[in-house]
C-alpha cells in the first residue's frame, strides 16, 4: 500500500472519531509519529487525548453545527463509535457532515459477519449502506471479533467457572493493535483515494472455545476446562453475573456465531496491509496470562 504524507504547510489533517475507543486509542499511538495533524473527535471534555500534534474537537450530536466544526479541514476521518441505540444515526451523521466538510476518504470500523437481527452487525449493515451511497472515497474495515472478548473469561477462568454455548465451534478472532494499524495505513495510503473497498480482518488461525482452554492449561500449568452449557443455561448465568440484557444477547449471539463457526474465515490482510503478521490467540493470551491466573497482582 503506497503511503505519502504531505510535509509543510500543506500537512494532511485526519479526524478521528471514538478516539478512546480500543481502537481508535491504539490508532492515535500509531498515528503520533507520522508527520500528519489529528483532531480526535469526542462527546466528552477529554484533554488527555490532546498532545502537540492532536487536537480535541467535542461534538454533540444535538447540534450539527458541532460536527461540521469538528471536521473542517480534515482530509480523512475514521469512524467508530461504541455499540449503543444511537450508534446509526450518529454515525450516519459524521458521515454527512464528513461529506459536506470536504473530507476525501473515510476509514470505517464495521464487523465481519453475515446478515443478521444481531446488534450491532445490523447497525454496522445500515451505516455501511448509506455510505455506499456517498460520492466519496471509503475503506470498510471489517474485523472478525476482538480478542479481547475473551477478557471476559478472565475472572471465571481464575475461578474454575468458564463456559459458555459456543460448544466446538471455531473463530478466528482478531488482535485491537492489528486493526489498528490497518486502520493508519487506510488513512495514510494515497494511491487509491477515491477507490471504494472493504477489508476483512482475521487473526492467523481460527480456534475453538476448548482450544483456547487448551492453550490456558498449558500457559498457567493447571486444567483449564470450557464448561459447554445450552443457550438457556449460559443466560441464566450471565444474568446471575450482573450482564444486562442487551449484552447477554449480544454475547449469546456471538456463541452461535461461534458455534456455527460463521466467522471462522482466515485472511491474509493484515499482513497485506501491515507488512506483519497478526497476533495469534496463542500470543494474546501470554501477554494477558496475568489476568487468568486469579493472583493478586491482578490489574
Amino acid at each position: 500500500m503506497a503511503i505519502d504524507m504531505h510535509t509543510g504547510n500543506n500537512r494532511r489533517r485526519i479526524a478521528v472519531a471514538g478516539a478512546t475507543g480500543r481502537v481508535g486509542a491504539a490508532l492515535l499511538r500509531g498515528l503520533a509519529e507520522d508527520p500528519v495533524d489529528v483532531v480526535a473527535l469526542t462527546r466528552g471534555h477529554q484533554t488527555s487525548l490532546r498532545t502537540t500534534t492532536t487536537d480535541v474537537a467535542v461534538v454533540n450530536f444535538d447540534d450539527p453545527s458541532t460536527l461540521a466544526k469538528a471536521l473542517r479541514g480534515a482530509d480523512r476521518f475514521f469512524l467508530a463509535h461504541g455499540t449503543s441505540d444511537r450508534q446509526v444515526s450518529n454515525e450516519i451523521a459524521l458521515i454527512d457532515a464528513a461529506v459536506a466538510a470536504g473530507v476525501t476518504h473515510i476509514v470505517k470500523l464495521s464487523a465481519m459477519g453475515p446478515p443478521t437481527e444481531l446488534h450491532p452487525f445490523d447497525w454496522h449493515m445500515r451505516i455501511e449502506a448509506h455510505l455506499a451511497t456517498c460520492d466519496i472515497g471509503y475503506t470498510v474495515l471489517r474485523p472478525g471479533s476482538f480478542m479481547t472478548v475473551l477478557a471476559r473469561a478472565a475472572a471465571p477462568v481464575a475461578s474454575g467457572s468458564w463456559g459458555g454455548a459456543a460448544g466446538d465451534g471455531r473463530v478466528n478472532l482478531v488482535d485491537v493493535q492489528d486493526v489498528a494499524d490497518v486502520a493508519r495505513a487506510s488513512l495514510l495510503e494515497t494511491r487509491f483515494a477515491d477507490s471504494q473497498r472493504a477489508y476483512h480482518l482475521t487473526g492467523p488461525a481460527a480456534v475453538s472455545m476448548p482450544e483456547v482452554a487448551d492453550e490456558l492449561s498449558r500457559l498457567l500449568g493447571r486444567a483449564v476446562a470450557y464448561q459447554h452449557r445450552t443457550v438457556s443455561e449460559h443466560r441464566d448465568a450471565l444474568a446471575a453475573s450482573g450482564v444486562d440484557g442487551m449484552v447477554a444477547d449480544l454475547l449469546l449471539g456471538l456463541d452461535r456465531l461461534f458455534r456455527e463457526s460463521a466467522l471462522a474465515e482466515t485472511t491474509s490482510t493484515v499482513f497485506d496491509l501491515t507488512g506483519k503478521g497478526p497476533v495469534s490467540v496463542a500470543d494474546w493470551l501470554r501477554v494477558n496470562l496475568t489476568a487468568f491466573s486469579g493472583s493478586s497482582e491482578r490489574g
